[in-house]
């Protein structure tokens, strides 16, 4: 009966030390998954997601190739579509021909600018010339008074002395015939003077007209900016009916067909950029602190649940909308306030950010369910 004894309380204790045990390791399993839990947050809230873009032609016009499909995936470089762009080449033709015609007036210009101020050179030198004769004729003039004023002065000296017999009447005659003489050189010597003068004169008209007849191309110079800018304008609407696609992606929500009108700026299809793609995540607030850029990240996909996608942290949203029933509406005048009280407070998600690394560019689509598990450095 003592062995029966001895053998139960022995069981019992191994009962006991076996419950024990499942009991401690239940506690330090839990403890491994709170630790877990929160130094490498997980959350099923994730999308896939990147950057996409509409393509809006910059030109208008008839559609005439259109060299895609929907769901298409392009590589940088590959055309897109084709715009109509005979009336753009038509522009750029006419806009070289204007810039070519401004050129020519202005070497036409050049060249009458070229004769006018060769006029007005010679114009100078015939003003340099007529002031010498000038110069010249009222020193000839000047010699020709003085030799009148000599003789004449002489005349009236010998004329009082003839009644007086002290001279001949020869020697009267001759200084009379002399005074004579020296009187139509100084006329001679004037009318030389006056047309000098007169031909002075006309050299300044002519200086002066020649001179206010040459022009400056300024006027035809200042417009060869405008030419050029029409010109490249003109080659830039051109290039631009041929669409090529920016960076590798992927075509979706097609929606035209060629012969289509294209307006300036209205969408007409989406490319997706599939260089990159992101998980976005929301993560609790309180998980936040184990969190930081350039973190590790294991990524899933429903499409492909058996396969893991390695993923960095990019960036941590900073902000979401506001919580009406917290915060209230935030209005002109005063906040809008309600008066509840919630016993249940929920913590609020913020986006985080997480690149995919080396994606394949046939596996992610915009919106699809993720799970997102952060790893650490």
């Amino acid at each position: 009966m003592a062995a029966l004894d001895s053998g139960r309380t022995t069981q019992h204790k191994i009962e006991r030390g076996i419950s024990l045990g499942i009991i401690a390791g239940a506690v330090l399993l839990g403890l491994l998954v709170l630790w877990r839990a929160s130094h490498h947050p997980r959350t099923d809230d994730a999308e896939i997601f990147a950057n996409f873009i509409g393509i809006a032609p910059q030109v208008e016009g008839p559609i005439l190739e259109l060299k895609v499909h929907d769901n298409q995936f392009v590589k940088k470089g590959d055309l897109l579509f084709v715009i109509d762009p005979r009336p753009y080449q038509y522009a750029l033709e006419r806009a070289i021909s204007e810039q070519a015609t401004l050129e020519g007036q202005i070497v036409d210009e050049q060249r009458r600018i070229n004769a006018l101020v060769s006029a007005v050179s010679v114009a100078q030198a015939d003003i340099h010339s007529a002031e010498a004769d000038v110069v010249t004729s009222e020193r000839g003039v000047s010699r020709a008074r003085a030799e009148w004023s000599y003789a004449n002065s002489n005349l009236h000296r010998l004329e009082p002395l003839l009644a007086k017999q002290f001279v001949t009447a020869d020697q009267v005659d001759r200084a009379r015939s002399l005074e004579a003489a020296e009187a139509e050189a100084l006329r001679q010597a004037e009318s030389r003077l006056q047309l000098s003068r007169t031909q002075w004169r006309s050299a300044l008209a002519k200086h002066e007209q020649a001179r206010n007849a040459v022009t400056t191309l300024e006027p035809l110079i200042n417009q060869r900016e405008a030419r050029a800018a029409a010109v490249k304008n003109a080659r830039y609407n051109l290039d631009n009916c041929y669409v090529y696609t920016p960076f590798d992606a992927l075509v979706t929500n097609l929606i035209i067909s060629e012969g289509q009108y294209a307006h300036i700026g209205q969408q007409m299809f989406t490319l997706i950029d599939a260089r990159t793609w992101w998980a976005l995540a929301n993560f609790r607030e309180g998980q936040l602190r184990h969190i930081a850029p350039g973190m590790h990240a294991d990524v899933y996909i429903v499409a492909k649940p058996d396969k893991r996608f390695r993923g960095v942290v990019d960036s941590i949203g900073f902000g979401v909308t506001p919580d009406p029933d917290v915060l209230g509406r935030l209005e002109p005048g005063l906040p809008d306030v309600q008066r509840t009280l919630n016993w249940v407070h929920l913590a609020a998600r913020y986006p985080v950010r997480v690149r995919l690394e080396n994606p394949p560019p046939d596996v992610f689509r915009i919106g699809q369910t993720a799970v997102v598990t952060i790893r650490g450095k």
